[in-house]
């Protein structure tokens, strides 16, 4: 069952993602109206740049590194944002049962980041999706799992190991998948659930709200700064 705080933050987190979807589709002069899924309602390039994709052929134009954090919350097409938001309906709940509420928001947000910014070595020109952040809490609930150790927590394992092996043959399948993103997404996150722990070693506290409350709220202030200059310009 899952509580209302949950089920509120969840929805915010939902929201956020809908929101800069319809943005970039305002923003965009051509969108993709054809029978492909994978490309079927798709966003320009040049308004998914403005908003704060990430990738190498992107940082030249945007404000810098702010896009690993921006870039996260943005979607290539209609199908992308809605596997992406099911599979945050999904992992968002477990996640922030073992490891808090604010813990989980942190390495959403940091482990998106460290997904993209791995995408930028690894040369990705253009890079977009909550992927990278939903890797980081794949990668954290492996790290429980096998850390805990137990029934449920080889239950978490095994089923980790098998979302694992989707995201694998997803990438060997589908074009354009960003993998320096899925596994950079899920090293940070196995990274920062061993040094935040979980529920069951350390309860949260003073200094999980803080860092939670302060990637949440600098994250916000990106996407709307992008979001009011790109306003600025088509008004102006």
């Amino acid at each position: 069952m899952i509580d209302s705080r949950t089920k509120f933050t969840i929805q915010v987190m939902i929201w956020i993602n809908v929101i800069m979807y319809a943005v970039s589709l305002f923003f965009s002069r051509e969108i993709h109206f054809d029978l492909n899924p994978l490309t079927a309602l798709a966003p320009s390039f040049n308004a998914l740049i403005f908003l704060g994709a990430s990738g190498t052929l992107a940082l030249p134009y945007i404000h810098g590194w702010s896009s690993i954090f921006t870039a996260n919350w943005l979607h290539g097409s209609l199908l992308h944002i809605l596997f992406n938001m099911l599979a945050l309906r999904t992992l968002a709940p477990l996640t922030i049962k073992e490891f808090g509420l604010c813990r989980m928001l942190s390495i959403y947000i940091l482990s998106g980041a460290g997904g993209f910014y791995l995408s930028c070595l690894g040369g990705v020109p253009l890079t977009i999706g909550a992927s990278a952040g939903l890797c980081g809490l794949i990668g954290a609930l492996f790290y429980y799992g096998w850390s805990r150790g137990g029934y449920w927590g080889k239950m978490v394992f095994e089923q980790t190991k098998s979302w694992i092996f989707s995201l694998v043959l997803i990438g060997l399948i589908l074009p354009n998948i960003n993998n320096w993103g899925h596994g950079g997404g899920f090293a940070a996150g196995f990274l920062l659930a061993f040094l935040f722990g979980y529920e069951e070693r350390r309860r949260s506290g003073i200094a999980d709200i803080l860092i939670c409350t302060g990637m949440s709220v600098y994250t916000c202030l990106l996407l709307l700064r992008s979001v009011f200059e790109g306003m600025e310009a088509i008004f102006k």
